[in-house]
């Protein structure tokens, strides 16, 4: 099976798809959404808005078949972690408004503004599907709720589709789609919510990460 790399991996935060300070009304609707379509974003609006603590497992499908698993934990609002199983060595901890990713392997960390990644949607405090993005389509097959979006204005930078259970709603998956068509799916499964987790577990300030970076305590 090929490997996972770098980049694929990092789609997971396309700064493109949510630029801070974007201009236009807190997410957009395309005009051609019917009101079905708008009940239906309403009521994943209203799912993840409820949400307050996940932990699932996750599989990453790369455009190039590439394949990673892991552990991911949800904490709204404001803070996620996705550990990687190896031999991936990637971590990824929001918490602080910042998105922490660390490459064991290469021993390099990179910190960037929650706001500049798509999945910062699910982490804001009062999750509203208007405004900043447009919502370009709602589909319906096989028990699943699918809503594309896009950046408003910007829709050849590349797509977040969030995925749910049509009934109940319930978050599923998500696909990013970059501007170079490739595309990267994350399905969850095995959910728990309403758990209570370790406040080190969104720290990415862990002593733990400093050493394995060589930086004096």
């Amino acid at each position: 099976m090929p490997g996972m790399d770098r980049r694929t991996l990092l789609a997971l935060l396309p700064a493109a798809l949510l630029s801070p300070g974007a201009a236009g009304p807190a997410w957009a609707q395309s005009p051609a959404l019917t009101e079905r379509d708008r009940a239906d974003i309403a009521r994943a609006e209203a799912w993840l808005g409820a949400l307050r603590t996940l932990k699932a497992r996750f599989l990453q499908i790369a455009q190039n078949g590439a394949a990673a698993e892991g552990t991911a934990w949800i904490q709204r609002p404001g803070r996620m972690r996705f550990e990687y199983d190896p031999p991936e060595p990637l971590l990824l901890v929001a918490s602080y408004g910042q998105f922490f990713y660390f490459d064991r392997q290469l021993k390099q960390a990179t910190t960037l503004p929650l706001s500049s990644t798509p999945l910062g949607i699910l982490l804001r405090d009062e999750v509203r599907l208007a405004g900043d993005v447009t919502v370009s389509r709602v589909e319906r097959s096989g028990g699943l709720l699918r809503i594309t979006l896009f950046r408003t204005g910007q829709a050849a930078e590349g797509r977040l589709t969030l995925v749910f259970n049509e009934s109940p709603v319930e978050l599923r998956q998500w696909a990013v789609v970059d501007a170079q068509g490739h595309e990267t799916r994350v399905t969850l499964y095995q959910p728990e919510y309403g758990g209570r987790f370790p406040a080190i577990l969104f720290d990415f300030n862990d002593p733990r990460f400093r050493d394995e970076l060589g930086i004096p305590q």
